[in-house]
């Protein structure tokens, strides 16, 4: 099996009614540990460590899967988090070469960039969901510690305020929200080596009170999720600390009801997801 830090160009795609998984036209470049955020029709993807850093982005259409580039990033990114409304989709750039705090701002349309207030602590390995005014970043590793500190962000001035801190550290999570809860996978709670976990933190915007989420099935690690207004599915990524898993798990936003989406086509370790009303694409 290939290490964890092959990057592929593999995409999967989900249909939330039936958990339908089919693959997703192969991205214009191999990524790993990036990042995404999506309106209702489109989707952008920031390919994270291919190589080296990159600025790359990627756009995705989701009827037919079209990938096209999107505008470069005003800065190199990797193990970052994006949240998104319907036109606006703010990326947190993660590690650079070192912990940061800069943040990208796209508008879907034309894929313009432009940069995003900086946030209030650096950040990286971390995770974020957002309804249609607000997005919550999970900090996750700061300087090698794991965190439980959040930012929140107001789309139309990009203003950052902290959010609620959450029940438990997380790291290398991932998260969904629809338009009013967003529930975190806080993946591994101190180090890749202190273990795995089925934590889940849910988040309603307004007060950004800060709730345990229902238990997964399955510890997680390093995976991504996307949702829409009623259903949230996580790709469960690195779910051991050494191998890639297929194994995807699907929450319901009013109860935190969690139950096995269908298996992915391929494992899959440190992605990113973007999704429309009903489907989406899980890289």
């Amino acid at each position: 099996m290939a290490d964890c830090f092959t990057r592929v160009t593999t995409r999967n795609k989900y249909t939330y009614s039936g958990d339908a998984v089919s693959a997703g036209s192969a991205a214009t470049a191999a990524s790993g540990f990036g990042s995404a955020a999506g309106n209702s029709t489109v989707g952008i993807f920031a390919l994270g460590f291919t190589t080296a850093r990159s600025t790359t982005r990627d756009k995705y259409t989701y009827s037919g899967d079209v990938v096209s580039a999107g505008g470069a990033a005003t800065a190199v990114s990797y193990l970052g988090s994006a949240a998104g409304n319907a036109t606006i989709g703010i990326f947190a750039l993660g590690n650079t070469g070192s912990d940061v705090t800069t943040r990208d701002k796209y508008t879907y349309s034309g894929d313009v960039v432009s940069a995003a207030t900086a946030a209030t602590a650096e950040s990286r390995n971390s995770s974020a969901a957002g309804n249609s005014t607000t997005g919550i970043f999970a900090l996750g590793q700061v300087s090698g510690n794991a965190v439980t500190t959040r930012n929140k962000y107001t789309y139309s001035g990009c203003v950052v305020a902290a959010g609620g801190a959450a029940t438990t550290a997380g790291q290398s999570g991932s998260a969904t929200g629809n338009s009013t809860a967003g529930i975190f996978a806080l993946g591994g709670a101190c180090s890749f080596t202190a273990g795995n976990l089925t934590t889940r933190n849910k988040y309603t915007y307004s007060g950004d009170v800060v709730s345990a989420g229902s238990a997964a099935t399955v510890a997680s690690q390093a995976g991504s999720a996307a949702g829409n207004s009623t259903v949230g599915i996580f790709a469960l990524g690195n779910a051991s600390g050494a191998s890639r898993s297929t194994t995807r798990d699907k929450y319901t936003f009013a109860g935190c009801v969690v139950s096995a989406g269908g298996a992915a086509t391929a494992g899959s370790s440190g992605g990113s997801a973007a999704s429309n009303g009903t489907g989406e694409v899980n890289m």
